[in-house]
């Protein structure tokens, strides 16, 4: 580890982000794989033919290793030799983004919650004859601030995964450590 805390042993894209979530997708040598898994290694395998770096014959034989492959191992070793292609690296992508969506849909949900009832609170006391000041807006801004920043960071034209999922991370270990303190003080919430 660096001093920064960064494992030097993890390859880079050249747009800066790491390949570890890559090289993680698969969790065991063991796990048997599915047609889904065997195509996109036929797709990545044509791939690398058109850039030159298998024949027609090598081409054919890891194809019908791939087509007859039973686990995950069997589908690392027909690719040992081959560099990540950029198919693999944009269905990692594609993958990454939609499960950061997810996690920005579950904290917005949050939000919109916490949003909507300060919005019938204010209705409730009276707020839509005109002699109070719409003071939800307040909470929806604190609430909903971060989640618009980090949905543009994650979908605006430069988004950048690794900010949005440190993001995302650090608030979630703020939850965790806040949940904690409260239950060693005996609070129930």
């Amino acid at each position: 580890m660096t001093p920064r805390g960064r494992d030097p042993s993890r390859r880079r894209l050249a747009g800066g982000s790491s390949l570890d979530y890559i090289q993680g997708v698969s969790s065991t040598p063991q796990m048997r794989v599915a047609d889904a898994d065997r195509e996109q290694l036929v797709a990545e395998l044509r791939e690398h033919a058109l850039a030159g770096r298998l024949s027609s014959e090598e081409l054919e034989e890891r194809v019908g290793k791939a087509y007859s492959a039973i686990t995950r191992a069997d589908l690392d070793a027909i690719r040992a030799d081959l560099p990540v292609s950029s198919t693999s690296v944009a269905l990692a992508l594609r993958k990454r983004k939609g499960q950061l969506r997810r996690r920005l849909a579950q904290e917005a949900g949050g939000g919109i919650g916490v949003s909507a009832l300060s919005v019938g609170i204010w209705l409730l006391t009276g707020g839509q004859h005109g002699h109070a000041d719409f003071w939800p807006a307040w909470v929806i801004g604190v609430t909903m601030l971060p989640v618009v920043r980090d949905s543009w960071r994650l979908l605006g034209p430069g988004s950048d995964l690794e900010v949005v999922h440190a993001r995302l991370q650090a608030r979630h270990e703020r939850r965790q450590l806040r949940a904690q303190r409260h239950r060693y003080r005996g609070l129930p919430w």
